[in-house]
């Protein structure tokens, strides 16, 4: 058998480590699965998996062992009674949690002998092991460059440096900009809903403004360059500017009654920068009043 189609172990078998599975099965890697439920196994047995009857022969099966679990505390818990196992181990968790307690869990892994990269899926479970999906790792080069052929089966791997916490902080600020932007989105289509314009109507609308965002990040007074120098030149549009729009849109989610958390929360961004005297500055501005707040 070839390092290439290595025995793989994954544990955890929710819809995302089911699909692990499968990519990892289709890419030619013997894989053994465990999970708490054992009828989830199911579906990836049928499919070629093999299902250990404890976490602790599920982690004698292979050298790499992926964790796909709820978070940290699940790991305690299913690997907590085989720590004997762990020693010569590579344990890929994929699970999430903070960047801190991802750190906590890479030194109890090295106290028992096994190495430890942390992991953020970047996509959902239907695109695993798709050109679509990519993931990010932190933790020691070496392990990683051991094991980057099994883990390409889940997706595209991005290594970001040897600091556990990396790819967790990475993953963490990604579904940031996710999930802020979908609350956005379902802000603004109950905003124009409140006057009669269909989600169906409006949702193409919001679409194609985010679609907009790019151009704006990649190049002009907006660039992260000039964001990573502190430069942040009004140019094209200003602090003033945006944080006057800020304000029109909490006055008319008042006027419409629906809650305005969200816009509240950009609008002090906004008058942050006016009032440090940045109103001539461009809209990146306000990164320096998220960076420190008062």
């Amino acid at each position: 058998m070839t390092a290439q189609h290595a025995p793989v172990t994954v544990i955890g078998l929710g819809p995302m480590g089911q699909a692990m599975v499968r990519s990892l099965l289709a890419a030619g890697h013997p894989v053994t699965v465990w999970n708490r439920t054992p009828s989830r196994a199911a579906g990836v047995v049928a499919d070629g998996a093999t299902l250990a009857p404890t976490p602790r022969e599920a982690l004698e099966a292979a050298e790499l062992i992926v964790l796909s679990l709820t978070d940290y505390a699940a790991m305690d818990a299913i690997l907590g009674g085989a720590t004997d196992a762990l020693a010569g181990r590579a344990l890929v968790n994929l699970s999430s949690d903070t960047p801190e307690r991802t750190r906590e869990a890479s030194a109890w892994a090295a106290e028992h002998g096994a190495g430890f990269l942390a992991g953020g899926v970047m996509s959902p479970a239907p695109t695993v092991g798709t050109d679509d999906a990519y993931v990010y790792y932190s933790g020691p080069q070496e392990i990683f460059d051991r094991h980057r052929d099994a883990l390409r089966s889940i997706g595209a791997p991005r290594y970001v440096g040897a600091d556990p916490g990396t790819a967790q902080l990475m993953y963490q600020a990604q579904l940031d900009v996710f999930l802020t932007s979908l609350s956005a989105l379902m802000h603004a289509t109950a905003l124009v809903g409140g006057a009669g314009v269909t989600a169906r109507d409006f949702l193409p609308e919001a679409l194609a403004t985010l679609t907009s965002i790019p151009a704006m990040l990649e190049a002009g007074e907006s660039s992260g360059e000039q964001i990573d120098a502190g430069q942040h030149p009004g140019d094209l549009s200003t602090i003033t500017m945006m944080g006057a729009t800020a304000d029109h849109i909490v006055a008319a989610s008042e006027t419409a009654g629906i809650d305005t958390a969200l816009p509240r929360a950009v609008q002090a961004h906004y008058r942050r920068a006016i009032d440090d005297g940045h109103g001539g500055d461009t809209w990146t501005r306000i990164v320096d009043g998220i960076r420190d707040p008062r």
